[in-house]
């Protein structure tokens, strides 16, 4: 089943499918395609040339610098770009922190910050979890004291994804200790990477990988300027971002890709002499996440509609969010059975740049284990999916 597209929109698509044949880089392509490990140089590339074609902040007003697309064309190109096989654009300038200063931020900070946060120039990531405060973000120690002109930080955030890579990260701060942790007392605060008192340790993932990172803050001073919005309002804020945060996290492009290169595993892989597409019980497999993730994909069109209407995002991120990551990890799942026992080597340094090693059984198979693994955290980023149940119990149920 497909949707039904009206014929400007259709042109739209082959707009997008041309931009992309001319500004997608081979070497780029390959790399995501392939499941490849990428550094910061390939995803601003890609950054770059969405940003000469005024395309990289399909979720701003155009007034800002956004496309001024319509729900549809934006699910129309975030369709395309997946499936060509683009990288994403780091979200946490375009798709979190932007936002939030767009709606909350001072006009100093939408001439300084904007700008920087379209061309690239800054790179972004969040400092949001901390020890003991992964999914409680309200219990979080970090500090931010007012002295004269300046905010003087100490404390630690965990698991920040790209700082290793980052020129700002956006925290959340406490400001007042005395506060009611639920609702006030925390402030969202802009910090310079390059601010001494700061420091990035990386964390080792089960894949291997060391994409995610503790930072440090030592007595850094910070600009009182760099505030958004109100003192201890930033649990506001931070509702506001995360809201826009699960909504990316579904990433039904991507998986409508891995959903394909699945299919194209499941016949070249062979049981009883045949594809192993055309066993019954694998096939189900198959139409059972296929049916799921037309779903997600119907119920993320209706939220960007309603996002670009004005209305907030609500509990329908929280259902994105936990139906996105559930079918992303079943889709790794999925082909690490496919391809049997040479599922198992695993083959982490196949992913680096440079590689040309004999792989272990067919080309496709060397990434599967290390995705496997990577993916395990899709459930627990952006607030696990134990917390966004208890999020729409009590926006919906009341409960």
């Amino acid at each position: 089943m497909e949707l039904a597209y009206t014929p400007e929109e259709n042109a739209f698509r082959e707009e997008v499918r041309g931009f992309i044949r001319a500004n997608l880089p081979a070497d780029i392509q390959d790399k995501v395609l392939n499941g490849k490990h990428m550094g910061r140089e390939d995803y601003l590339r890609w950054h770059r040339a969405l940003h000469k074609q005024g395309w990289v902040a399909p979720n701003w007003p155009a007034e800002y610098g956004g496309t001024g697309w319509t729900p549809v064309e934006r699910h129309i190109f975030e369709d395309e770009a997946a499936e060509a096989g683009a990288p994403p654009v780091i979200p946490f300038g375009v798709t979190m922190c932007g936002p939030v200063v767009i709606r909350f931020g001072n006009d100093w900070q939408k001439q300084f910050f904007l700008p920087r946060i379209l061309s690239g120039e800054h790179v972004w990531c969040q400092g949001f979890s901390e020890p003991g405060a992964g999914s409680d973000l309200a219990s979080l120690r970090t500090k931010a004291v007012r002295e004269g002109d300046n905010y003087i930080v100490n404390g630690q955030k965990i698991w920040t994804t790209s700082a290793h890579i980052a020129d700002w990260i956006f925290n959340l701060v406490r400001t007042d200790p005395a506060a009611k942790k639920q609702q006030e007392g925390i402030s969202f605060l802009l910090v310079d990477m390059k601010t001494p008192g700061v420091t990035v340790r990386p964390i080792v993932t089960m894949d291997g990988g060391r994409e995610v990172n503790e930072v440090f803050f030592d007595n850094v001073k910070v600009p009182a300027r760099n505030l958004v919005g109100e003192e201890n309002k930033g649990w506001t804020y931070a509702k506001f971002l995360l809201g826009n945060e699960r909504t990316g996290i579904a990433r039904v492009g991507a998986s409508k890709r891995e959903l394909k290169r699945l299919k194209e595993i499941a016949a070249n892989e062979r049981e009883g002499g045949r594809p192993l597409v055309a066993s019954p019980r694998f096939r189900d497999k198959i139409a059972s996440l296929e049916v799921e993730l037309m779903a997600l994909e119907i119920t993320n069109l209706r939220m960007i509609a309603g996002m670009r209407d004005g209305k907030g995002p609500g509990a329908e991120s929280s259902f994105l969010k936990i139906k996105g990551s559930e079918i992303q990890q079943r889709l790794t799942e999925l082909a690490m059975e496919a391809v049997g026992p040479y599922a198992m080597p695993f083959q982490r340094e196949a992913l680096e740049e440079g590689w040309n090693e004999e792989p272990i059984g067919p080309d496709y198979a060397a990434p599967l284990a290390p995705h496997y693994f990577n993916y395990r955290k899709t459930s627990i980023y952006g607030g696990s999916n134990e917390i966004q149940k208890n999020v729409i119990a009590k926006m919906m149920l009341g409960l």
